[in-house]
């Protein structure tokens, strides 16, 4: 079997669909996350990807014990709504970091051993128009953005780099939000499993061919364009 697929947030949301739609390929797979995946996964390692120390840890870790990687994608993520002045510098830069810090830290961790592989990053909507009362999160995906846009000059022709960015999802992203912050419809979101095909369809891509970049959202997605 070929060197696994990392999934950082891979226990839930999107990570988890990502995890499913792999292991149906018959792909490895690991995850690291700060609980346990629900699912069945080839490996495991618990931390909180705020920790950047922490988290290239774990993925080196995992890289070592299964003889490298294939593939990254950096589906771990959160959100603190409310106005720059109501929310808490605690959360405000929790968010920065487990979005932009977290993403950056798997994978200056994986690219040692990627070598021919992939690396798939997760930003949103909101990483390129902007939202009220979501300054951490917009600050945060917008920095993915230009992340990954870098990494791909940076690592062309040996890394192949793919930017994922896309709209709401059925998950529970939402549960702990207030009512004004909740969408209006949930069934207007997309499902998370037709997000995760395209993460597939970028890891199918033969030798020398790059997805670059990849909006996937629900038609209705009030966040687009």
């Amino acid at each position: 079997m070929s060197s696994p697929v990392l999934v950082s947030g891979g226990s839930s949301g999107l990570g988890a669909a990502v995890v499913d739609a792999l292991h149906a390929t018959g792909r490895s797979v690991v995850v690291l996350d700060k609980q346990s995946p629900p699912g069945p996964a080839d490996d495991f390692r618990l931390v909180d990807v705020s920790d950047s120390a922490a988290t290239e840890e774990a993925v080196r870790s995992l890289a070592d014990e299964h003889g490298g990687l294939s593939a990254v994608v950096t589906a771990a993520g959160i959100d603190h709504c409310g106005p720059i002045t109501g929310v808490s510098t605690s959360d405000w830069e929790r968010v920065v970091r487990v979005n932009l810090m977290g993403t950056a830290a798997v994978v200056r961790a994986a690219v040692p051993y990627l070598e021919g592989g992939r690396v798939v990053t997760v930003a949103s909507t909101l990483g390129l128009r902007p939202a009220g009362d979501a300054t951490a999160y917009c600050a945060a995906k917008f920095g993915v953005v230009g992340f990954t846009r870098a990494l791909a000059m940076e690592l062309a022709g040996r890394v192949g780099v793919t930017l994922l960015i896309p709209g709401g999802m059925q998950t529970a992203f939402f549960d702990d939000r207030e009512q004004k912050y909740l969408p209006p419809d949930r069934t207007k979101l997309n499902r998370p499993e037709h997000v995760a095909a395209t993460v597939v369809h970028v890891l199918d891509q033969p030798p020398g061919c790059e997805i670059r970049e990849l909006v996937v959202c629900h038609e209705s997605e009030p966040s687009w364009p």
